[in-house]
């Protein structure tokens, strides 16, 4: 019997915004004013004159690509508990975890995010959570394999008194989180939960430490003796299995470290993505997959429920292709000091870019269809074009299935996926039976001679793959949602330091405009593909972050130019074109002020993102260019770089003795602003000396 017409799972909400646009355009219409005031006088002031249109002309570009991509903001609205009276069954979804280095990414991090998601409110027969260690490291498997004793009690505990914060270390440790029951029962069991957790902590702490020393010859730990991280075969160990299928049992958990070998490019994140994709298709081939960082815990349980209401209430569920969550961050040190939790940016650019073909794939946080990592496009045909080579009848050609490798038991399960399907045709809940493909699919070799990377899966080419796997989504014609629950879905650890601030920095930048110079980039996608041209100016603008680095360094050192020249670049007291960028400076900074203070951000956080920005851009951003210069000219290889994860702290640990401190290294990252601090201080104390 069909089900009666219900309401939406979700609403699209146009936000109004127009003191906003009114500002913005001023702000644009001033730029214009101020270049046209550059060209009339270039003939008067020459060389200043020129080096200032060329800086102002992008900065003009740049506002104009903002003033587009936040034109028309959009909210989505989910009604989760309106699910189970849509669809007659919930669909299965892999969760993805990935982590790097146990040293950068400490092991009782990853831990807490994998018990955060064993925890979410979903049937757990649904659930399986793949952990990536691209370490290989036993340290993060022996601490998976005791986090998983701890989860047999950790998650009953969770969804019987409906424990919001499902990463223990939160729950127990931060101030803000307080009991949500004072019965004496639930006292007694919160008392020894955290008890518990204390004792997985100090284990997983004192084996990092090396304060006990690990059997390596102990069965679980054969695959990791003598192990050389760049070196070594597949190691897949499932930890947790859901034999019987127990909606209120515990999800399958499963660890994989690939194999490496010296001669097989690994592609980095984008390539450890990829295994996990192929390895849980051979086990449990879900239709939905969320992955997360391995510091991004799930902060709402009902996270699940939210995303499936935007994929499964679209059009024929055919609208969106994937529903990112922002990045929001914990323990966030008071002010922002370092510009690096993004709250303003996330709130104003990402409702903007929503209200387009959609947010961009951020990396984290993210639930995708399998289909589309696939290669499915939204009118059901493969990315090969209308003559769709690959798929005809509902199954892979010859063709199709060497794109998708040779393992015969995974291209089975695609084919299952592209029709519609889910999970295996035989043994749905046995991983033991799928274990001698999950190792075939994780083998180094295996990519050879397939579409893996390049139409299927995540996009190798860029260390930004995030945004390069996105864009080559939107250019298919798919759309993207942007998820935004009351309380946050994830969140993470933002960098606690200025060095790893402009490492993470860096990275983005390089990945960035290795996209733009792409054949992949978005200029190709809006006249080939199916990007649409906002969305493309949007792209632009996200790409395009390190090429500001050299109009901002010009810029900056222009003052310093003017004196030693005895010139000017900036009107004359006496002459009224001075209004100009008098009113540009003061409209701009008053309007930025006043978005910081609309979603209750202080005057000081303010201060402190336009500080970081000009420091970001005149270092980090910088160098991310020479970087692709460098790789452009063939002479070196970009490299992936891990941000440095800062372990949580319990009562009675001073872990921030130096948090919002700037602390610099070595490191030649911070050459060119200090350059320009110096030059600039030294031109001005002269005169005051004479």
């Amino acid at each position: 019997m069909a089900k009666p017409i219900s309401l939406p799972l979700y609403e699209k909400l146009p936000l109004k915004n127009t003191v906003q646009r009114i500002l913005d355009t001023t702000i644009f219409l001033l730029l214009l004013s101020l270049l046209a005031y550059r060209i009339l006088s270039l003939h008067s002031n020459g060389f200043t004159c020129l080096l200032a249109l060329f800086c102002e002309s992008w900065f003009t570009i740049v506002w104009a690509l903002i003033l587009s991509s936040k034109w028309n903001p959009v909210e989505y609205r989910t009604y989760p508990e309106r699910l189970l009276l849509r669809v007659d069954e919930l669909p299965p979804v892999d969760l993805f975890v990935t982590t790097a280095d146990p040293i950068l990414e400490p092991p009782v991090i990853t831990v807490n995010t994998v018990l955060s998601l064993l925890a979410v409110d979903y049937p757990a027969n649904k659930l399986a959570c793949y952990v990536s260690d691209d370490g290989g490291s036993f340290l993060t498997f022996y601490a998976l394999l005791e986090a998983s004793k701890f989860a047999k009690l950790w998650v009953p505990f969770c969804k019987k008194y409906g424990i919001q914060n499902r990463a223990p270390f939160r729950c127990f440790y931060d101030e803000e989180e307080s009991p949500i029951d004072d019965s004496v029962e639930f006292l007694g069991e919160y008392t020894k939960m955290k008890d518990e957790y204390e004792v997985l902590r100090r284990k997983i702490e004192d084996a990092t430490e090396k304060f006990v020393p690990l059997d390596v010859g102990a069965e679980e730990y054969v695959a990791f003796s003598n192990i050389d991280r760049r070196n070594h075969p597949s190691i897949i160990k499932v930890i947790l299995e859901n034999k019987e299928g127990l909606v209120d049992g515990l999800p399958h958990l499963i660890y994989i470290s690939r194999e490496k070998r010296p001669n097989y490019p690994h592609h980095y994140k984008a390539g450890a993505m990829n295994v996990l994709t192929r390895v849980s298709g051979t086990m449990t081939n879900a239709p939905l997959i969320l992955n997360v960082d391995c510091d991004m815990y799930a902060n709402n349980s009902q996270i699940v429920f939210h995303a499936i209401c935007l994929l499964l209430g679209s059009k024929n569920e055919q609208e969106f292709a994937f529903v990112q969550a922002p990045q929001s961050f914990c323990d966030g040190i008071k002010d922002d000091p370092f510009g690096n939790q993004l709250v303003a940016l996330l709130k104003y650019m990402g409702e903007g870019i929503s209200g387009l073909q959609g947010y961009f794939y951020s990396g984290t946080g993210c639930f995708h269809r399998r289909k589309v990592l696939y290669g499915l496009c939204p009118n059901g045909c493969m990315e090969t074009g209308g003559r769709n080579p690959n798929w005809i009848g509902g199954k892979l050609t010859d063709e199709g299935l060497k794109s998708f490798g040779h393992s015969k038991e995974f291209t089975k399960t695609a084919e299952r996926i592209l029709t519609g399907l889910s999970g295996k045709a035989h043994c749905p809940h046995d991983l033991s039976s799928s274990a001698e493909a999950a190792n075939q699919v994780a083998d180094c070799s295996y990519e050879c001679g397939t579409s893996w990377g390049t139409k299927f899966g995540w996009m190798y080419g860029s260390t930004a793959e995030d945004i390069l796997t996105g864009l080559s989504i939107h250019a298919r014609g798919w759309r993207s949602a942007f998820c935004k629950p009351d309380p946050p879905a994830f969140l993470g650890c933002a960098p606690s330091d200025v060095s790893s601030t402009l490492i993470q920095q860096k990275r983005w930048a390089t990945g960035l405009l290795e996209t733009l110079f792409s054949k992949s980039n978005p200029f190709i996608a809006t006249l080939t593909a199916n990007l649409q041209f906002r969305q493309c100016l949007a792209y632009i603008w996200i790409l395009s972050w390190g090429l500001r680095s050299i109009p901002e360094l010009c810029y900056a050192v222009l003052p310093a130019y003017c004196i030693i020249t005895n010139s000017h670049f900036l009107p004359k007291v006496d002459e009224s074109t001075l209004l100009i960028p008098a009113a540009l400076f003061a409209i701009y900074n008053l309007h930025s002020l006043l978005e910081h203070h609309k979603i209750g951000l202080s005057f000081r956080t303010w201060w402190n993102n336009q500080r970081m920005g000009r420091i970001i851009s005149t270092t980090a951003w910088f160098f991310g260019v020479l970087n692709v210069i460098m790789k452009l000219l063939g002479l070196s290889e970009t490299v992936f770089e891990v941000t440095q994860k800062d372990q949580p702290s319990t009562p009675g640990e001073d872990n921030n003795n130096e948090a919002g401190q700037f602390t610099f290294n070595e490191s030649p990252i911070f050459v060119p602003a200090t350059t320009l601090l110096f030059v600039h201080l030294g031109l001005w104390l002269k005169p005051c000396q004479t």
